[in-house]
């Protein structure tokens, strides 16, 4: 039986009602290892935790969500971000790419569909990274 790979989840989002559902959904695909923050303030200053994925809400109070994709980017570039954001917006979904997010999505009945498909993106792309170039990611993880 294959192991399911683990990962640290941080969401972040100031809607509780929303990060409920997204932390229902990855519980439903059997991941246990979830923090939410309401604010992006919080998820940078635990950023150590060393999260794997981060699902971030792109409008919230205190700071901007693509403040927080910058700032955590800068921490660990080999962080997956997906933003996720309330209105559908072209100009938005390029710039969530262009500062380093890996995916963009937006909120409606469809969100846990689309988590699934990118966890599974984000699994499939470690493992090309694993194989590429093992020795690469070995020096990198020798740095810290």
């Amino acid at each position: 039986m294959e192991t399911q790979s683990q990962f640290k989840f941080f969401i972040v989002d100031d809607d509780i009602f929303c990060a409920n559902v997204y932390n229902q959904y990855l519980v439903n695909m059997n991941y246990t290892d979830i923090t939410h923050y309401t604010n992006g303030t919080d998820c940078i200053s635990n950023l150590h935790q060393n999260p794997d994925i981060i699902f971030l809400d792109h409008n919230m109070e205190d700071i901007s969500g693509f403040e927080v994709l910058k700032k955590i980017k800068r921490y660990n570039p080999n962080i997956y971000v997906v933003m996720i954001s309330g209105q559908e917006n072209i100009k938005t979904a390029v710039d969530a790419l262009k500062y380093g997010a890996f995916d963009y999505v937006i909120k409606g009945n469809d969100v846990h569909e689309k988590m699934g498909l990118i966890i599974s993106k984000i699994i499939v792309v470690k493992e090309q990274l694993k194989k590429t170039n093992p020795g690469f990611i070995k020096r990198l993880l020798s740095i810290f």
